[in-house]
């Protein structure tokens, strides 16, 4: 089995984003787990740089990574990857048994050193999406990933 956790830096989310993530989170089942770990964002103000609060979202990161875990930032400058692609990935970490960290900055995105050391970078999307939404995008993705590796209709190209 493979364990997949978001890790998010954010404040509270509305309901809807729970209800989702839970929803795709709860399809799952047998060889892939998706976890959630939200951690709290530092405090903001018009004196602090957005590099200083980077780097201590950065920390609060990397004190939450599994000790075998694959790091996957999510950063749009990333590679993009097709739902296929990102199902042969998915069972790639299956059959060995990987677990993964995909890492979601703060409102100022990833640190660059958290960024370059990363195993990988992958990108959700050109656009920049509310933190609710990139949890919900992600949980629906793997997902309809490990829908495809089933031979579930769920995905349907």
């Amino acid at each position: 089995m493979v364990c997949i956790r978001l890790l998010t830096l954010s404040q509270r989310q509305p309901g809807w984003v729970d209800e989702g993530f839970r929803e795709y989170q709860r399809r799952l089942s047998g060889s892939v787990r998706l976890e959630l770990v939200e951690l709290p964002l530092p405090k903001r103000s018009g004196q602090v740089r957005p590099e200083s609060l980077r780097l201590q979202e950065a920390e609060k990161l990397r004190r939450q990574f599994a000790p075998t875990a694959l790091q996957v930032a999510l950063d749009a400058g990333g590679r993009r990857l097709t739902t296929e692609q990102l199902a042969r990935q998915v069972g790639e970490w299956s059959e060995l048994g990987q677990d993964v960290d995909l890492l979601v900055g703060g409102p100022d995105g990833l640190a660059e050193a958290l960024r370059r050391e990363a195993q990988q970078v992958w990108s959700l999307s050109p656009l920049t999406f509310p933190h609710g939404l990139v949890r919900v995008v992600v949980a629906e993705q793997i997902y309809r990933a490990w829908s495809i590796l089933q031979g579930h209709p769920y995905h349907r190209a």
